[in-house]
């Protein structure tokens, strides 16, 4: 049965753990039996030298007078009656004992012999001492080089086997690599010989099924990828939008009928080329290769100016593995732009002169020097002139629009109170969201301090998050406005109940003339909250928005609070 390459693996670890343990055990057995020699060895000699000196000096107690470590004497004299190790030390202490009992028996003559004996007993153990230290020296040279033989077969046989079995895993990867290299190249003929039945062995089989079954649909598809190319071209040529696809290699994959016309080229041209070659044969292509931004830009097309805006589609998950530039055509949304604007100032400008023709009558009618009125036409005259004075409002507000819309964005900078802009614009809306039941929720920080900017403008903004809120929201849901404050900023929100936007389209949503894809409900021209965005920006603050599909959206602004 073959050996899996996990069990290969598993042996191998075994073998060097294995080989780790019998180098360690070597080391221990020969240390601990140093060890034990050296401790029994020595032991009894340092315990004689122990009990002679202890009979010494119990001795010269004796010969003082002292005749009560007499028992001292004897007892560590029978102590060394029972140690004897050395050649010798049994005659020595044979002749300590009979010195001792004729000492006893009043002869004191033996006290000098004793001392002798004793002497002779701390010599014998003294040279015992040192020549087993020779010894335990000797065997220690011994172990050591016993120890370094050992590891060093033992570090042979491992570098050995770590030499030639990494070789055992690796060469079928590096054959499985190579192969992996040719099939990417398209060399399908290519095949993995490995005759073991391991793992790699399996694997290889597979590879090679899979490339010969790659080698086949290569040879029996070439017409079915053809047909697919051509009714891939015909979809492309059926788009409204002119679009060119460039690859990772910067090489122009494709562009459609409109393209071609946009940039005067033909197919031949274009298709197959380089992207930076094309580009300087032609303005066009240049600019939407090297402009990064997506403003509207002009182009004319049959001495017709049009305008479009250009957006950029990654191939995949990003633009790393190419992109294709989509030119929508807005020339429609312009010339609607154009025109509205055109006539809001027109229709502003003819009933401002009524208009204003009108407040100087009632003027005159609310001057007593004129003639007097009575309370009731005085109470007529006083709400004629606030309607009159709201018309002028509404028509001072509409040119400011038209110029907005227009691009010239004048600011009357004073200090705003935030409270005044907010209720001011809920009272605006309060018809539309009646309409739809859509309550007002306000979540407003108290003490807020005053802004800097216009509060015209601040206004017109505030009034577009709603107005859009009220729109996309559903019948009896809640706006949620929220005004906070924090580090010298005032974080102002509007939140509604809507279906959301996905993520996708977010970071567009501020450009002009831009409208989500999969709205039913596309009334506006798309230059709304571009416009929110240049006034908000035209005041030093940011513009923002955050929205998930089915939790609504938040659109805001923040701005510099007013010290």
């Amino acid at each position: 049965m073959a050996m899996s390459v996990k069990n290969k693996i598993r042996w191998g670890t075994v073998f060097l753990f294995l080989l780790v343990i019998t180098s360690g055990a070597v080391g221990i057995y020969y240390l601990v039996k140093l060890r034990l020699q050296t401790s029994n060895m020595l032991t009894a000699n340092y315990e004689s030298l122990e009990y002679a000196h202890r009979m010494q000096a119990a001795f010269d107690r004796v010969a003082q007078g002292e005749h009560r470590f007499t028992d001292t004497l004897e007892h560590y004299l029978i102590l060394q009656e029972s140690n004897i190790t050395e050649k010798g030390e049994a005659t020595a202490t044979s002749h300590l004992r009979k010195a001792l009992e004729e000492f006893k028996q009043g002869d004191s003559l033996q006290g000098t012999r004793l001392r002798q004996h004793l002497q002779s007993i701390l010599l014998l153990n003294m040279k015992g001492i040192r020549a087993k230290s020779e010894n335990a020296e000797a065997a220690s040279e011994q172990a050591v080089k016993i120890i370094i033989a050992s590891v060093a077969v033992i570090l042979l046989i491992g570098f050995t086997f770590v030499v030639n079995f990494p070789s055992i895993l690796t060469n079928p990867i590096n054959k499985l690599t190579e192969a992996i290299k040719e099939i990417s190249q398209k060399n399908y003929r290519h095949r993995i010989h490995i005759q073991t039945k391991d793992e790699f062995g399996q694997l290889a089989h597979s590879f090679n099924e899979m490339a010969a079954r790659l080698e086949y649909f290569e040879n029996s598809n070439l017409a079915k990828l053809i047909f697919e190319k051509t009714r891939a071209e015909a979809v492309i040529n059926s788009l409204k939008d002119a679009s060119i696809g460039i690859d990772k290699n910067d090489t122009v994959l494709f562009a459609n009928e409109q393209a071609l016309q946009l940039l005067g080229l033909a197919a031949k041209d274009i298709v197959g080329e380089k992207a930076e070659q094309v580009a300087k044969r032609n303005d066009l292509f240049r600019f939407l290769a090297e402009e990064s931004s997506t403003n509207p830009f002009k182009v004319v097309v049959d001495n017709r100016e049009n305008y479009f805006i250009k957006e950029v589609i990654g191939m995949g998950q990003d633009t790393s593995a190419g992109k294709v530039f989509v030119l929508k055509n807005i020339t429609s949304f312009k010339e609607l732009d154009v025109a509205k604007t055109n006539f809001i100032a027109t229709i502003s400008h003819e009933l401002k002169t009524p208009l204003a023709s009108a407040d100087f009558s009632i003027k005159l009618l609310l001057d007593e020097r004129v003639g007097k009125l009575t309370e009731e036409q005085k109470e007529l005259v006083n709400s004629l002139h606030a309607d009159n004075q709201r018309m002028l409002r509404i028509l001072s507000e509409l040119l400011n629009l038209s110029q907005v819309e227009a691009g010239k964005i004048q600011l009357n900078r004073q200090a705003v109170n935030i409270y005044q802009v907010i209720e001011n614009s809920i009272h605006a809306v309060a018809v539309p969201a009646k309409e739809k039941s859509i309550r007002m929720v306000q979540h407003i920080d108290e003490g807020l301090p005053e802004l800097m900017g216009d509060p015209d403008k601040i206004g017109w903004v505030l009034n577009n998050f709603l107005t859009n809120a009220i729109k996309y929201g559903p019948v009896n849901s809640e706006i949620l406005i929220s005004v906070r404050f924090a580090e010298s900023e005032l974080r102002i929100s509007v939140k509604d109940q809507g279906q959301g936007i996905e993520e996708a389209y977010l970071t567009r949503i501020f450009e002009r003339y831009y409208q989500v894809p999969g709205r039913s409900d596309k009334m506006g021209s798309g230059i709304g909250l571009a416009i929110c965005k240049e006034i908000v920006e035209a005041m030093g603050g940011t513009i923002w928005v955050s929205s998930r599909i089915g939790e609504g959206s938040v659109f805001g602004f923040t701005l510099k609070a007013s010290f």
